[in-house]
């Protein structure tokens, strides 16, 4: 029996305070097993944990630090080596808990990053994190906005071998030197409005995984995304590689469990 699973959303966002229950259940009634919630900054790493001993059959905690901080309606900044100060320990202390490190990346966007300077910072604030999932034998859940090539290549340069890549916004071409390494890369629902279809094309459905980023990047614009629209991604890619919905279903179920092993202990196959 194959299943579906979220291999990265944000459940602890506030667009989820009123229904999350009902969230839920459409989405276990579409098929989805479970959906890895990942975090932005430390203020969420508890509200995560929380989360997952309220749902604790279907939440599946990442906790890291992503490379932009601060309120997306407020203002944004790129992170810095002190946001990372109480995370790192926060992370060690509960690794038993986690499926992976994430939210965590490079974010190279101009808006946001303004520099060399907040380019270093973002590349030792990735770093460190890499290393302690090393330390830990965690698996990364990795951000990439406007970095694809230098992300990958500072993944390859730390020797991380366990890497989801989540929509990623590169080329194809630089995709295939991540697939080269073994990494995964996951589709969200937006596929459909976006101009990535090369890339489900070029990467192989054994390094697939499904998505959703929900609350980001759904189907439509500046709807909120869920995770029962994770069907949309399987469908897509069905249709791009010319495959049944099942196969998709079938093969990113078996790539996300070799990813996130500690997944096998909550999803009964």
């Amino acid at each position: 029996m194959s299943v579906y699973i979220d291999a990265h959303c944000h459940l602890v966002a506030s667009d989820f305070q009123q229904d999350l229950d009902a969230v839920i259940e459409r989405a276990k009634q579409v098929g989805v097993a479970a959906a890895l919630v990942v975090a932005e900054d430390f203020e969420e790493f508890q509200k995560i944990l929380d989360l997952s001993d309220r749902f604790p059959d279907f939440i599946m905690p990442c906790l890291g630090v992503h490379p932009v901080q601060g309120d997306p309606l407020v203002e944004q900044r790129s992170v810095s080596p002190e946001d990372i100060l109480p995370a790192l320990p926060f992370i060690e202390e509960h690794s038993d808990r986690l499926i992976a490190i994430g939210e965590v990346g490079l974010d190279f966007t101009p808006r946001l990053c303004k520099g060399d300077d907040d380019k270093t910072n973002q590349r030792q604030v990735l770093t460190k994190q890499v290393e302690l999932a090393k330390k830990l034998d965690l698996p990364v859940n990795v951000h990439s906005r406007s970095a694809g090539r230098p992300t990958i290549a500072l993944l390859k340069e730390l020797g991380a071998t366990n890497v989801l890549l989540h929509a990623f916004d590169g080329r194809a071409s630089v995709a295939m030197e991540g697939v080269q390494s073994g990494y995964y890369f996951s589709i969200p629902p937006s596929i459909v409005r976006s101009e990535q279809q090369k890339l489900v094309k070029s990467i192989p459905l054994e390094n697939m995984l499904l998505e959703t980023d929900s609350p980001a990047l759904g189907p439509e614009k500046q709807v909120r995304n869920e995770p029962a629209n994770i069907t949309i991604s399987c469908e897509y890619i069905a249709k791009i590689k010319n495959v049944d919905i099942g196969t998709v279903k079938q093969i990113t179920m078996e790539n996300t469990l070799k990813l996130f092993p500690k997944l096998k202990k909550f999803i009964r196959i």
